[in-house]
Order: structure tokens, then sequence, then C-alpha cells
């Protein structure tokens, strides 16, 4: 019995993978998650062979939470499931550890089969997102440069630091929680692969977020 831990942010979408993965008598859903940072510590807790992770969620993303739940544990099997198909998303899902990455369009028609395919030692991807990897692979590096991967918040509070404000004051321009906006800064150097706010500042300026005079 193949178990699987879902994370999603959106429970209509979790309801109808447990539905869907009800009907396969090779798996048993084991667990659930809203948040990168409860999925981590649902996993460590019920110990999944494979988590169905959503690339894109609150606070924690999928690409962080897929980072950390690998070092934790080595042997599970993630599979990235977004709406995104661009080689920003699926690179980055990939480089921290996933073995497949599925398109929520499609999700319904694929899941068993990702979840199957990655149990037997093989990785899987939506067969539209053929051409995203090859591209990925001609054109190395050309992902870690771009600002397209980011939501609309992180984009703000990317924007906020280039122009030099503080956790106090991007909280309260944004109304939002300091520790939130810490978090933002940490998944937003981990999503670019950066290390500092001089790094974060000079990429907001190559991607025109704020002006060199601002």
């Amino acid at each position: 019995m193949i178990r699987v831990l879902l994370a999603d942010d959106h429970e209509v979408m979790r309801e109808g993978l447990k539905l869907l993965l009800a009907r396969d008598p090779g798996v048993t859903v084991v667990g659930e998650a809203r948040d990168g940072e409860s999925a981590v510590a649902v996993a460590l807790k019920c110990r999944p062979d494979v988590v169905l992770m959503d690339v894109s969620m609150p606070a924690v993303d999928g690409i962080a939470a897929t980072r950390a739940m690998i070092e934790a544990l080595p042997n599970v099997k993630v599979i990235g499931l977004s709406m995104h198909a661009d080689q920003t998303h699926v690179t980055q899902m990939l480089r921290a550890g996933a073995v497949a990455y599925i398109l929520k369009e499609g999700a319904f028609l694929e899941v068993s089969t990702a979840i199957h395919t990655v149990c037997a030692g093989q990785h899987y991807l939506s067969p539209t997102l053929a051409s995203v990897v090859v591209g990925a692979l001609r054109n190395p590096g050309t992902s870690s440069d771009s600002t397209h991967s980011l939501t609309p918040r992180e984009r703000e509070i990317l924007r906020c630091i280039a122009l030099g404000m503080n956790t106090k004051s991007i909280a309260l321009s944004l109304g939002l929680s300091g520790k939130t906006v810490d978090g933002h800064r940490r998944n937003l150097m981990e999503k670019l692969g950066l290390h500092s706010v001089a790094e974060l500042t000079r990429l907001a300026v190559r991607q025109g977020l704020v002006s060199s005079a601002d």
C-alpha cells in the first residue's frame, strides 16, 4: 500500500484528490496539509511514501517545503502539483528534489499514474512539460535571474526590500506581521537562489521592480 500525503492550500483540490485516490486499491491517503510548513510537520509525523505538493502555497511554498522535507526524509517521493507550466516553476521544483511534476489541469487523469511511476523508481512529467524541461537544459541558468515565478505578494515585498524598508516598515505598509514578512524574505532568497538583501536589491533593479534612482 502506497502512503500518500496531500499538501494543497485549496480544500476542494484536496477533497477531489482524496476521492480519486480512494478508487485506487494500492494507495491510501495518510495525511493532509494546507501550507508548506504544516506539510513538513505532517510528513515527519505520518512518514508518507509520496507527497503531492502544491507548488504555490502561502507562507512557505512547495519548493521550500520540498527541500526541507527531502532533507529530513530522504526516501520520500515528492510530486509537484501546479497550475504553472513555466520553466522557472518546473526547474526549481525539480532542483528542490521533486521526482515528478504534474499540472492541475490534468491532475485527476495523471495523478495515479504519477504516484505508481515514482514508486517504481522513475520520474514523471506531464506530457506538455517536455519542451519546458528541454528548454531549461538548452539554456541553463535563464530562470535563476527572473521574478516571474513570484506571487504578487512576493513581488511587493521584494520591491519594499529593494527600497531599503526594514521588516517593521514592510509589515506596517502591507498589513502583515513581522513574522510573515521574514518568512517571505526567506522564501524569496530560496526561490531566487540569492543570499543577501543586496543581491535581492540588485535583482529588483535588473527586473524593473525599482529603478536605481528610487
